[in-house]
C-alpha cells in the first residue's frame, strides 16, 4: 500500500456555508489506488446510532469541498446519513503532484476511493453507499456506477460531460475535426512552453470583471465563484483556474461509455433553464437506450432552476433535498 502523503489541512470552519448544529464534522484522509491522499469533509448526524448509510460527494469540477459538495454533504448528513466531501486529486487540499490537472480515469478513481473509505468505515452499512457529483462530477459519477458495482445509488446533479464539452465545445459548436485537431495541436505547443517556461501556465478561472456582453452561463458562474455567494481562496474556478493542459486527455478519453449497462438506481437532476441542461437530458438517454435496468433510472428536471441553482439553491430553494432523501432511502435500503 502507498505512504499517506502529510496533508495541511485546515481545521477552522472555512466554508461558504453555515455550519449545522445537527451533525459532527471533522477533517481525514483516505489513498486511492494511484498513491494520492486525499482530503475530505466527514459529516455525521448528532446522536445516530446503529449503521448508516452513507454518501460519496464531489464537484463541481474545479470547485472544492468547501463550496457545494460540503453543503450537499451537510445537508444530507442533517438527515441521516454520513457523508463525504473530497476535494479530488492535484486540487484543494487533496495531494498530487503537479498540481490542477485532471483525469477522466484518476478523477473516477476518486469517487472509488471515497467509496472504498466509506465501505471499511465503522460507522457505514457497506450494503448502503451512494454517491453524488456536481457539474463536471455529474459525469464522472455516472462513469463511476459503471464500474463501482458497491455503489447502490448515485446523483448526478447540474451534470457536465467534460469530454463531450472539451471535444465538441459548447453545445456541440465546435464537433468537427477540424477544431479537435487545433485544439489538441494548441495543447501540444502548449506542452513545450511549459517545459520551457518551468511551470505549467494557469488557464484562468471565472472571468472577472464580467465583460457586458458575457453569455448568460458565464454571468451566471461569476454570480456564483466569484462573489460572496461561493468564493473560495482554494477554489480553482474562483481563481487563477486549471492549468491550461489541465484537461488535454479528455479530448481523446471517452466517459459513460457502458452507462445503459448500470444495474444501481442514478437520478439525473438539472434545471430545465440551465445552459447545460442538454448534458443531463442526454446523459440519461444514453443511460437507457437499450438497458434492461431502466427501472431504478430517472430524469428530474427542476423549473425555472440555472445551472449555479443546483449548486447552492440559487436563493430560492432550487435542491431538492427532500427528493435526494427519498432518493437515497429507496436504493439504499
Amino acid at each position: 500500500m502507498a505512504n499517506v502523503e502529510k496533508l495541511e489541512l485546515t481545521q477552522e470552519w472555512d466554508k461558504t456555508f453555515p455550519k449545522s448544529e445537527k451533525v459532527n464534522h471533522r477533517k481525514v484522509t483516505f489513498v486511492n489506488r494511484y498513491g494520492i491522499t486525499l482530503a475530505a469533509d466527514e459529516y455525521a448526524p448528532k446522536n445516530a446510532s446503529g449503521k448508516l448509510p452513507a454518501i460519496a460527494i464531489c464537484g463541481p469540477f474545479g470547485a472544492v469541498k468547501e463550496q457545494c459538495s460540503g453543503l450537499y454533504a451537510q445537508t444530507m448528513a442533517e438527515r441521516g446519513f454520513l457523508t463525504l466531501a473530497f476535494d479530488p486529486s492535484f486540487t484543494g487540499e487533496s495531494g498530487g503532484n503537479v498540481r490542477y490537472m485532471a483525469s477522466p480515469d484518476i478523477n473516477t478513481e476518486d469517487f472509488m476511493a471515497a467509496v472504498d473509505y466509506l465501505s471499511l468505515h465503522e460507522r457505514v452499512d457497506p450494503e448502503r453507499v451512494g454517491i453524488i457529483g456536481i457539474c463536471g462530477w455529474g459525469g464522472l459519477a455516472i462513469n463511476t456506477a459503471a464500474l463501482d458495482t458497491r455503489v447502490k445509488a448515485t446523483v448526478a446533479s447540474t451534470m457536465y460531460d467534460m469530454v463531450r464539452v472539451n471535444a465538441n465545445g459548447y453545445f456541440d459548436a465546435e464537433d468537427n475535426e477540424e477544431a479537435r485537431y487545433q485544439k489538441r495541436a494548441a495543447m501540444c505547443a502548449q506542452r513545450l512552453a511549459d517545459l520551457k517556461a518551468g511551470e505549467y501556465a494557469l488557464g484562468g478561472g471565472v472571468v472577472d470583471p464580467l465583460p457586458e456582453d458575457a453569455p448568460f452561463f458565464v454571468k451566471d458562474y461569476h454570480d456564483y465563484y466569484k462573489t460572496d455567494r461561493g468564493y473560495h481562496a482554494r477554489s480553482l474556478n474562483s481563481n487563477g483556474g486549471w492549468n491550461v493542459i489541465g484537461c488535454e486527455s479528455f479530448l481523446n478519453q471517452p466517459i459513460n461509455q457502458y452507462s445503459n449497462e448500470i444495474r444501481s438506481a442514478v437520478l439525473v437532476m438539472h434545471g430545465d433553464k440551465a445552459h447545460s441542461c442538454y448534458f443531463g437530458k442526454d446523459a440519461y438517454a444514453a443511460m437507457t437506450k437499450d438497458s434492461k435496468y431502466t427501472g431504478n433510472k430517472e430524469l428530474l428536471l427542476i423549473p425555472g432552476a440555472v445551472h449555479t441553482d443546483l449548486y447552492d439553491g440559487g436563493g430560492k430553494g432550487a435542491i431538492p433535498f427532500d427528493k435526494l432523501e427519498e432518493f437515497f432511502n429507496k436504493y439504499m435500503k
